[in-house]
């Protein structure tokens, strides 16, 4: 089953630093571009760190010193003094729900995008992961015959789509009722789908097929 991939939903053009970047520089590219955290690369463009909004408030130890004596210079922060790491990173071969989940999980608003040699490529936020639920009903119904039919040999007159704002709703029978988790798990799996209405039969409860210890599927 194909499913929107990460690359095709990052932005490619990425604005980020390096970790000598100054805090002041820092601050100036997180207001121009009004976003929330910036990738940390070193020299071959690997993603050391992030550094965000939140790292620049937080509040920094104090400078040493004590009694009237005068408090020693403490070096300015940088990106790299500054920054979380290691950087929670996401790979461009991998899914849109695959990134969702990741940052839900961390609870992130943006993910650096990677290659397979961790160099930077693009950053894909939740507002980018948000589009996959835009397709069109159309699209998605479409999308929803041909998974019924390549995958569980279904036809449409066995199983009817329906779908409004990406909520489908499947009307009809199958003939065990094996297969009524195995079809619900294949159609919730499809990008765009928001949630799926089960109206579906069994016309019969499955026979205990096993062939060699495994359970034979009775599509």
């Amino acid at each position: 089953m194909k499913h929107i991939k990460v690359a095709d939903l990052m932005t490619g053009e990425v604005v980020s630093v390096t970790p000598e970047t100054p805090f002041k520089d820092v601050a100036k590219l997180l207001a121009q571009y009004d976003v929330s955290g910036l990738p940390v690369l070193d020299d071959e463009d690997h993603v050391v760190g992030v550094v965000s909004q939140t790292d620049l408030l937080a509040p920094r130890a104090p400078v040493p010193g004590s009694g009237t004596r005068a408090a020693a210079p403490s070096q300015p922060p940088t990106a790299g003094s500054l920054m979380s790491s290691p950087a929670v990173t996401v790979q461009a071969e991998e899914t849109a729900r695959e990134a969702a989940r990741l940052m839900t999980r961390r609870g992130i608003e943006r993910l650096p995008v990677v290659d397979v040699e961790d160099r930077l490529v693009g950053i894909v936020t939740r507002r980018d992961l948000l589009r996959t639920f835009l397709r069109p009903d159309a699209e998605i119904r479409r999308r929803v015959q041909d998974v019924l039919a390549d995958l569980a040999g279904l036809s449409a007159e066995a199983v009817e789509v329906h779908v409004v704002d990406g909520i489908v709703t499947l009307e009809g029978s199958v003939h065990h009722r094996s297969q009524l988790p195995v079809l619900l798990a294949l159609v919730e799996g499809i990008d765009g789908v928001v949630a799926v209405a089960p109206r579906i039969t069994a016309r019969c409860d499955d026979p205990a097929n096993t062939h060699a210890g495994h359970r034979v599927m009775p599509w």
